[in-house]
This record gives C-alpha cells, sequence and structure tokens, in this order.
C-alpha cells in the first residue's frame, strides 16, 4: 500500500444527528420531493438524525454562507457525518473559501460524488478519507426504494471501518425520474441487464489508497492546480473514475487521460478503476443500442490512453462506482485492495 498515511474519522451510529448540506446547488429547494423521501429514509431505514442548514435548499446562496454551512458541520461535536443534497457545478469556487484548520481538527466522515468531488479533493490533501457517493436526492431519494446494493454500501460506509467487496449486480438503470412530477417517485427506475466487469492489463494485486471521482470535476482540479500535490505523491494509488449526466464524448475522456499522462499523473497508478458509463440525460435520451455504443467508446478511449501512458496497470471497466445506479462508495483516501487474478476489488471503510 501506498506510504501517505490517512485519518479514517469516527462513524456515526443509529441515533446520531448527521448533517445535509448543500455545498454545491441548492436544488433541494426546486425540487423537495426526492430530498423529503431521502431524508425520510434517513430516520426510518438508518435511524440518523439529519440537521439541515440555512443554504442546504436555497438555490444561489452565496460562497460564503455555504462555507459557513461546511464550517459549522464540521465544528459542531454534536455532528457525526457531513451528507450532501446533490451535486451540481462550481464547488471549485468554494474551496478558497474553506478553511482547512477547521475539517483538520474536526474530521468527520463526508459523503458526495459529482461536484463534491471537489470538497473529497480538499479532505484527500488534508489527509482525511471521504466517501464517494451517497446524495440524498440521488441515492437515499431514488425512486420506488433504495436500491439494496446502494443501501448496503451506504450502510458499511456510514456505520463501519471494515472491508466490503464490490460486485457486478444483476441489472442497472442510467435513467433518471422527472422531479419536477412527484408521482413519478413511486415507480422503480427502468432496469437493464448489467455488463461484467472487464479486466484488461497487468495480473498483479494492486493494494492502495484511493483517489479520484467524477472525471469532468477531476478535470477542473487538473486545471486550477491548487488542490494537487506533486505527482509522485499518488505513486502507489487506486485511480477510480466516471462520468456524469453531461455525457462527455470519447474524445473529451481520452484528452483528460491524456494530459493527465502528459502530467506524469496517470503513469503514478498501478491500478485504474472507470465506472459504468451514464449513457441517458433527459437532453440525450439515448435508445439501448446508443447507449451500447457511448459505452463501448468510452472504454476505448480510456483503454488507449493507458496503454500510452501506462500500459503495466490493471484496468477494470464498468464498475458500478458513479452516477449510474446501484451505486456503491468509493472511500477516496481508503484502501482499495484489486486483484486480477481473483477478479475481486475489495474497498476499506
Amino acid at each position: 500500500m501506498a506510504g501517505r498515511e490517512f485519518i479514517h474519522p469516527s462513524k456515526p451510529s443509529p441515533g446520531d444527528r448527521v448533517a445535509v448540506l448543500s455545498p454545491s446547488s441548492g436544488l433541494p429547494g426546486m425540487f423537495p420531493a426526492p430530498f423529503d423521501l431521502g431524508l425520510q429514509r434517513m430516520r426510518d431505514d438508518f435511524r440518523l438524525e439529519p440537521v439541515e442548514y440555512p443554504t442546504t435548499r436555497q438555490m444561489g446562496a452565496s460562497l460564503e454562507a455555504r462555507a459557513a454551512d461546511v464550517h459549522a458541520a464540521f465544528a459542531d461535536p454534536d455532528i457525526a457525518a457531513v451528507i450532501t443534497s446533490i451535486g451540481g457545478d462550481d464547488e471549485i469556487k468554494l474551496l478558497s473559501h474553506l478553511d482547512r484548520a477547521v475539517l483538520r481538527d474536526n474530521p468527520k466522515p463526508f459523503f458526495g460524488f459529482s461536484d463534491n468531488t471537489n470538497v473529497l479533493h480538499l479532505l484527500w490533501d488534508i489527509g482525511i478519507v471521504g466517501y464517494h457517493g451517497g446524495a440524498v436526492m440521488v441515492q437515499w431519494g431514488r425512486a420506488g426504494a433504495m436500491h439494496p446494493d446502494t443501501s448496503e454500501s451506504l450502510r458499511r460506509a456510514l456505520f463501519t471501518h471494515g472491508d466490503f467487496e464490490l460486485s457486478t449486480p444483476a441489472t442497472y438503470t442510467d435513467e433518471d425520474r422527472d422531479w419536477a412530477d412527484p408521482t413519478t417517485l413511486e415507480k422503480e427506475p427502468p432496469a437493464q441487464v448489467a455488463s461484467p466487469w472487464s479486466w484488461h492489463g497487468s495480473e498483479s494485486s494492486v493494494d492502495g489508497p484511493a483517489w479520484g471521482g467524477c472525471l469532468e470535476i477531476v478535470d477542473f482540479q487538473l486545471r486550477v492546480g491548487r488542490y494537487l500535490r506533486d505527482v509522485w505523491q499518488y505513486e502507489g494509488s487506486v485511480l477510480f473514475l466516471e462520468t456524469s449526466e453531461e455525457l462527455p464524448d470519447a474524445t473529451y475522456v481520452y484528452r483528460v487521460l491524456m494530459t493527465m499522462g502528459e502530467r506524469g499523473l496517470l503513469q503514478m497508478f498501478p491500478a485504474i478503476l472507470w465506472g459504468r458509463a451514464k449513457a441517458w440525460s433527459f437532453e440525450q435520451p439515448n435508445p439501448p443500442a446508443r447507449k451500447a455504443e457511448y459505452a463501448r467508446q468510452q472504454r476505448e478511449a480510456v483503454l488507449r490512453a493507458v496503454e500510452e501512458y501506462n500500459p503495466d496497470a490493471v484496468v477494470v471497466t464498468d464498475v458500478d462506482i458513479g452516477h449510474t445506479d446501484p451505486q456503491f462508495v468509493m472511500p477516496h483516501g481508503g484502501r482499495v485492495v484489486v486483484d486480477p487474478q481473483q477478479q475481486r476489488i475489495t474497498v476499506t471503510y
């Protein structure tokens, strides 16, 4: 395992209070139905007491106000974890308003993905394990019911410090429900057969801390550079990446990985986990054949870049760690073991 040490924050217990924040977008104010459903499940199924903050349901909240909520949640000794409502597109600007000392001196489990990859990267830089996954409006407030695989992963990540083996679900979906119509939340999202993981490259087992998240936000981080360490400090880590509902094309995917390679960063990761492609959005409601083609092109772009810059890495594609459903939580900074011979991926929460 790579030599850098990370702090694993203490975990909540049933009955504890947890902060529910919107450091990215205040969409709970526009679409309360999935948000309130997620809070209800948090109380009823996980026996946690969600605590909202001034900007949790506020669209257009200032960066200063959002930062104040983050600071208040981390500094409050009665708050056992911080769970984000949803993503967005401007959280990179929030980071300069956050006091590292508040986060460092009050480490807590932080759950979020998509635009919340930004805060996860700040925590990684500080040396605190964060948790990629588990947005209230998406995973907790899923139509019909929480997916059992997502629920189990969230439960383990929230309450335990042990190992958890990822698996390929029988079915998955990447199609969203219309939050503007609360009646759609009563129906399960449409499902399709989930292809198994695809293994490529090295047969050597890899054991290291996870780093990555949403590709588009990692791209933000690469462009800004302010929250990245020297490339050698990522050596031996497990890179995990996935793409969002913006459906970036294969050329964009390749170029981000290409620039990571030219930076010398892509070469630091002996294992790369690539999320199952989200290939449907309200703007691009692709039929099954087009979705399959989109996913194929994305996989080929990934493998092309890795072959050019890091051919000795083991690559696993179609892992359920991103914007598709179900979603397995990844411990950002936590231990991940990738075993190609047994074709097993184990994370430590």
